[in-house]
Formats: structure tokens, C-alpha cells, sequence
């Protein structure tokens, strides 16, 4: 049986909302070591990918993973276009709601075009073949003497053609071709496939049209804001609302306990007391206006800077070893002609994406919808189907563009505030979070402290120990994980690229105060920053140039990092190495004051590097160039490629430069961009992006790989043109900027 099928008419309106008519086809996607399998229903065909052409000739895509300006939309529609040979004007876009027909929606760890490129392809061949064989029995010729060409089929014999909308009627009506005859195009043949395109979206993103979440209206809805305790996990303890009451607008006032979630799963929500109105000006003033007195709870106490001391003291002693080590360090040492120690940290850090958390909901008796710029649907709609107890398909989530996520959108919390309202107020309501609400109550990146020793003999890496601490993102499904997970560890300090004859990591205890969630990229910037840092000492301590040092390190071929299809090779790092390399004119004479830092990492299956240009006069940073180089196999869309790396240097400079959030008895201090600041036009560096052409290989990750180099390349061209290291983050906390 094909892993491609028709879908029936009837239940194409039924399953998407779209006219029927025409070739509809669908498939259903696991992962990317598994075949595609469709899943046939009794009553009809429910897919998770899925294309139609109608009597148009207009391609419509459902897309089930979420817009949040990666381009996804535009990556996945354009493979399709490719195999089909589609005229890109017919093309357009559907988002899908929440629902297990459309596969694993999570947009997160970089993987959307990773597990839904071949399906994509495939489908759009398939149809092309219908085409070409509806077209053969019109003229009466075979299939051979046929060709497809922008959005028509062409007879190679009279150079008659026709128009696909003209041929879908009859296509529709021919069995779907079996997957072992599907050919896909060859790389040289692409014509959108690794070329720019044109966003699908770009005329509502220029025009203002394109609908986020904080733009849903619909009839007779409220809105509300939430006050919540400044400490994580506190609790009301009581509340005046008078005052709050006379704000013009303000309907009602309503106190809400916080669901806590079941272990291993969800997110719930913190609680407080939420201001109705009908305005969100109304409910923000309302929301101010109330005296709220709070229980703290156990968190009281928290102090990053004393928890940074405390992980501190951890990580310079024996920790729980990690598996996966080899050799004897300590014999390393021993016999060592130098031995370098460093100790590095990262503080607490939050995505702050430009549209705050916002979701609105319409609780009915028996069922529940919901619009929200979310990243996991389905998570959202299973938690809610938990805490309120209603069946999951009489829930509705309506997936809006994401006016960017970084992982916070992938937490449901504020979905489960907007129905919890509208539940009690009896209406529909759009609960909108301000930016003090966004950084102080999220779910944080998680601070770390490193400790590094390393041993140098003959100019050669023969030792390196590795302790590390960071609150653990399992912590915030199950409580009391105090020590970080092997997922985490995974990313970056067991996969260590790396060649060292003698190799520990241990792991020390550090519990967690926050909520604690993933941000992008998530522990690839500790192992990004603490790995490429101590490289640039040891290579400072050997007097041998850094990436000199990284080439040394990468000499033999690690064995590989992954049990899977897309395995590490050490040969395609030092490539993106090298490219770089000669890319930024590595080792020219620069101007006094100048700097050039490198960094090197592997996460999402792809291969960066990056070198940075820094001027430094009288600690006043200036990042000049930015370079760099990302292996990430095929390249769909070179364009979204550019766009994500050139978004992810700014991104990463933030972090490097700005980033940090502290507390002080238990609350985070920071509120908004005066206090939690960007890098903003005038920090914008020169970027320049180089894709390696690896077409013939498998795609991986774009979207997270070019932050964790960032901070480490900043900080070692830092060093470079002043002789001062920087070990914790951020740069303005070493008297920089």
C-alpha cells in the first residue's frame, strides 16, 4: 500500500474546511527513522500532511507546525511546488489546528523541515504523476511523451499542453501511485529547492493583515490581565479590590487558584487574581490598581547571586559521574607539561519574543476554543481536556502566527489562564500579559557554573575534566530533579566532538527556584560557551592559534555522536571550520584595539562556526563582523537560512551582551527592555553567512545552531584585544559596554 492516499471529498471539508474538489492527497509522518504510514480510519482518511489541487490549478498546504517567523510555511510549500512543478503564484497556505491527525506539531529543536521534507517531496510527485497520466489519456499517448513544466503538462510530441486545474477532474479519478514509483527529482532539477522564495506570507506580514494572537477579536469577548505572586509558587493570601473596581471599564475581579500539574506532563498555570474588563487598558490599570496581599511560599529566599556562589562551590568538587567518559584525567594531569583550570558561568535568561504571551478562549458547557500563538497545540489542548475535563475533540485550538516564541510559546500556561476566565465569567476573553508580566513569571533558561581543567603535553589536549551545574528543565514536571538530565547533558557534554584521549564529566546538584523551561537553543549555549572558551585558553596556554587548537582537537574522526541516519562526521566540522577561516581572513593584521574570536558547535545535527570581530576602547564593545558557516545538509530555502543565522548572531549577542535575569528574596528583579535589554540597531554588526552545499544530504536544524557560538566567540575576541577574559555572562557584568 502507498504511504500517499486520496483523501474522500466529504471528509476533506470535514477534516479542513476547504471546498472540495479536485486531487487531495494525504499521508501521515513519524519520525525521521521511520517510514511515512498513512493511518486509515474505517469512516475515512485522517492525514497530517496533505495537498490539494482544485480546478484553479490553486495548491493548498495544511501546515501543522507554527509560523513564528522561521519561514516554515514557505519551506514546506515550496518542496511540494518543487516535485509538482508548480507556478509559485498558485500557491498557498492553511494552518492547521491543534490535533494528532497532523503528526508531533511542537515547533521546537530545529527539526520541522528535518521530518517533513520527504513526505512533502513525495506527495508533490505523486500528484504530478496523476497529472501527467490524466494528461497521456487526453491525448492518447503514453506517459513518457508527457511532461510537467510551471504548472502545466506538456506533450513532448505536438508541444500541446494543459493546464493542471483543466486535469484535476480527471486525475482525481486514478489510484494514487505506489511509493517504490515515485521519483523524486534529482538535486540539479530543483527549481524551488534550495533557491530564495517568496514568503506565502509576505503580503499580510508588509500590509499588517496577518492575524497573531494579539489581534483575535470575535464578538461579545472581554479581556483580562493577571496579577500574579512576584515569587514563583506563591499564593494569595488576600486581596482589596475597591480600588481596582472604580477603573472605567473594569467588569469583575476574580481570584484564581493555581493548577498544579500532574507529574511528568503540562505546565498549569501560577494563579493570582485576574482583572476582567472591556479593554485591555481597563484590565492593566485594574490589574495595578489592586493591594493584594501575598503567601511567598518556600522560594522566599532565593538569591541568584548567592545560588551562584553555591554552584560555584559545587562544581569545584567532586561531582556524580557522568557515563560515557574514557582514559584517566588524573593521570593526565600528573604527567602534564601545563594544566589550565577555568570556571565559567551563565546566568538565568528569558525569551522575551516582541508579542507577549496572549491567548483568547471561549469556554460553552461542553467545549472549548481557543486562539493563541502557540508553538504545541496538541500539548495545549490535552491539558486542557486534563483540568477541565472535557472531551479533547470538543476542543479547538486555533493556531495564529507567533510574533516569535524561542521555546516560550511552547508552555501552555496562559492558554490555561484564558479558558479558567472565560469559564468563570461566562463569556469569551483574550487574557494579554504585559512585559513585566513576560520576564518576571516565565519559564527560565537555566543558570549554570562550569568547571574546566585541562592538561597540555607537547602542545597536545591529553586531559580534560568537565563538572557542571544547572537547574534542570525536568524540574518543572517533576519536582525535586536536582540534578540535569541525560537529554541535557546530551547536548553538547557527552556529545563533545572532541578527540581527548582522557575525558571525564561529572554533574553536580543545583534545584531549582523558577519555573525552569527551554529557550533557543536551550543547553547548547552552556556547553557552547564553556566548551569554546576553555579550547581558547588551552590554545593561549600552548601558544597555539586557536583554530589551529580546534583542528587539533578534530584531527582523527570521532566516532559517532548519534545511533541514527544523521550521524556526526568530524570531516564536515572541519569544514565549516575552514570556511569560516577563510572567510574572515583569519590571522590578517587587524586595527589596534581589535579582536578575533572563534567558536565551533554541533546541536540540532547541524555544524557551525563562527568568528567574531570585536573593537574594545575603554571597555566600550563594539562586535564589527560576525562570520559564519553552517553545514546543515540540504539547504530548502537559502534565503530562510540566511535570515535565521543573521537572527540568531543578534539573538546570541543579546544574551552575550545583556543577558540576565536576578532575583532578590525570591522575585526577579528585571521588568522590562531598560532593565532586560536587547541589542538594538546601533549594536548591529556586519553579518556575513556562508552555506555550505551539502544538497545531497539529509536537512537538519537551522532555526537554534547559530546561538551557542556567539557568547564564546565574543568572549574570546574580547581576549584577544585586551588580554582579559570573560567567564560569566553577562559582558556587562564584567564592566563592559
Amino acid at each position: 500500500m502507498s504511504n500517499i492516499q486520496k483523501i474522500d471529498r466529504r471528509n476533506f471539508v470535514k477534516l479542513f474546511g476547504l471546498a472540495s474538489g479536485g486531487i487531495i492527497l494525504g499521508c501521515t509522518s513519524t519520525t525521521i527513522d521511520k517510514k511515512f504510514k498513512p493511518t486509515i480510519n474505517p469512516d475515512f482518511f485522517e492525514p497530517n500532511l496533505f495537498v490539494q489541487i482544485d480546478t484553479a490549478g490553486t495548491i493548498t498546504l495544511i501546515a501543522s507546525r507554527s509560523e513564528m517567523g522561521q519561514g516554515i510555511r514557505t519551506s514546506l510549500a515550496s518542496a511540494i511546488a518543487d516535485e509538482l512543478e508548480a507556478d509559485w503564484q498558485y500557491v498557498n497556505v492553511k494552518q492547521a489546528t491543534g490535533h494528532e491527525k497532523y503528526g508531533n506539531q511542537n515547533t521546537d529543536g530545529s527539526r520541522s523541515v528535518r521530518t517533513r521534507l520527504e513526505p512533502m517531496r513525495k506527495m508533490g510527485a505523486a500528484a504530478k504523476m496523476m497529472l501527467i497520466s490524466a494528461a497521456a489519456t487526453k491525448w492518447n499517448i503514453t506517459e513518457k511523451d508527457c511532461k510537467a513544466e510551471n504548472h502545466f503538462i506538456i506533450n513532448t510530441l505536438t508541444n500541446d499542453k494543459l493546464f493542471y486545474g483543466d486535469l484535476v477532474a480527471l486525475a482525481s479519478q486514478l489510484e494514487v501511485p505506489k511509493e517504490a514509483t515515485i521519483q523524486l527529482k534529482k538535486v540539479a532539477d530543483f527549481k524551488y529547492i534550495g533557491k530564495t522564495l517568496k514568503s506565502v506570507d509576505l503580503k499580510d506580514f508588509t500590509t499588517g493583515t496577518a492575524t497573531y494572537g494579539i489581534d483575535v477579536r470575535i464578538p461579545n469577548m472581554q479581556f483580562a490581565a493577571v496579577a500574579r505572586c512576584p515569587v514563583a509558587f506563591g499564593s494569595v493570601k488576600s486581596f482589596k479590590k475597591n480600588k481596582a473596581e472604580k477603573v472605567a471599564g473594569v467588569s469583575q475581579i476574580i481570584a484564581l487558584k493555581r493548577r498544579t500539574p500532574p507529574t511528568g506532563k503540562f505546565f498549569g498555570m501560577l494563579g493570582g487574581v485576574a482583572v476582567v474588563a472591556n479593554n485591555t487598558w481597563a484590565a492593566f490599570q485594574g490589574k495595578l490598581a489592586l493591594d493584594i496581599e501575598w503567601n511567598y511560599g518556600d522560594n522566599v529566599s532565593f538569591d541568584t547571586e548567592k545560588f551562584k556562589q553555591i554552584l560555584t562551590e559545587r562544581v569545584h568538587k567532586r561531582g556524580k559521574l557522568v557515563p560515557g567518559g574514557n582514559g584517566n584525567v588524573h593521570s593526565a594531569f600528573k604527567h602534564a607539561d601545563k594544566v589550565v583550570e577555568a570556571t565559567y558561568h551563565v546566568p538565568f535568561l528569558v525569551h522575551a519574543p516582541m508579542e507577549v504571551p496572549n491567548a483568547t478562549a471561549w469556554f460553552q458547557k461542553d467545549k472549548i476554543e481557543v486562539w493563541a500563538p502557540v508553538q504545541d497545540p496538541q500539548t495545549a489542548r490535552s491539558e486542557l481536556a486534563h483540568f477541565f475535563e472535557i472531551p479533547i475533540e470538543n476542543i479547538t485550538i486555533n493556531v495564529t502566527f507567533l510574533g516569535g516564541g524561542f521555546g516560550r510559546k511552547s508552555k501552555s500556561d496562559f492558554v490555561v489562564e484564558a479558558v479558567t476566565i472565560s469559564k468563570k465569567i461566562n463569556a469569551p476573553v483574550q487574557v494579554v500579559w504585559t512585559r513585566e508580566d513576560d520576564i518576571q513569571h516565565s519559564f527560565y533558561h537555566a543558570t549554570s557554573a562550569q568547571y574546566l581543567k585541562g592538561s597540555l603535553l607537547n602542545g597536545k589536549v591529553t586531559g580534560w575534566l568537565q563538572r557542571v551545574g544547572f537547574p534542570s528543565i525536568v524540574s518543572s514536571f517533576k519536582p525535586l530533579s536536582d540534578y540535569a538530565s541525560g537529554f541535557e547533558l546530551g547536548q553538547g557534554f557527552t556529545k563533545n566532538p572532541y578527540q581527548i584521549a582522557n575525558f571525564r564529566l561529572e554533574n553536580v546538584k543545583a534545584e531549582a527556584h523558577l519555573r525552569i523551561g527551554w529557550l533557543r537553543s536551550v543547553v547548547h549555549i552552556h556547553s557552547g560557551f564553556g566548551n569554546n572558551s576553555f579550547v581558547d585558553e588551552l590554545a593561549f596556554a600552548g601558544n597555539i592559534d586557536p583554530v589551529q587548537m580546534h583542528l587539533d582537537l578534530l584531527s582523527k574522526e570521532t566516532p559517532s555522536l548519534e545511533k541514527t541516519a544523521l550521524q556526526y562526521r568530524t570531516n564536515r566540522m572541519v569544514a565549516v571550520l575552514k570556511q569560516t577561516a577563510k572567510m574572515a581572513d583569519w590571522g590578517k593584521k587587524l586595527p589596534k584595539n581589535h579582536g578575533m574570536g572563534v567558536a565551533i558547535h554541533y546541536s540540532f545535527y547541524s555544524y557551525v562556526a563562527t568568528i567574531v570581530e570585536v573593537s574594545v576602547i575603554d571597555k566600550k564593545v563594539k562586535i564589527e563582523n560576525v562570520f559564519t558557516t553552517i553545514d546543515c545538509g540540504l539547504a530548502l530555502n537559502k534565503d530562510n537560512i540566511k535570515n535565521q543565522l543573521e537572527g540568531a548572531a543578534i539573538f546570541g549577542m543579546s544574551l552575550a551582551m545583556y543577558g540576565k535575569i536576578s532575583t532578590e528574596n525570591g522575585a526577579v528583579k528585571q521588568h522590562n527592555f531598560f532593565d532586560y535589554q536587547m541589542a538594538r540597531m546601533q549594536d548591529a554588526p556586519n553579518v556575513h553567512i556562508h552555506i555550505m552545499d551539502k544538497m545531497h544530504e539529509p536537512p537538519t536544524g537551522v532555526g537554534e545552531p547559530g546561538v551557542p557560538v556567539m557568547a564564546p566567540a565574543i568572549c574570546n575576541a574580547i581576549f584577544k584585544a585586551t588580554g582579559q577574559r570573560v567567564r560569566s555572562l553577562p559582558l556587562t557584568d564584567a564592566g563592559f559596554l
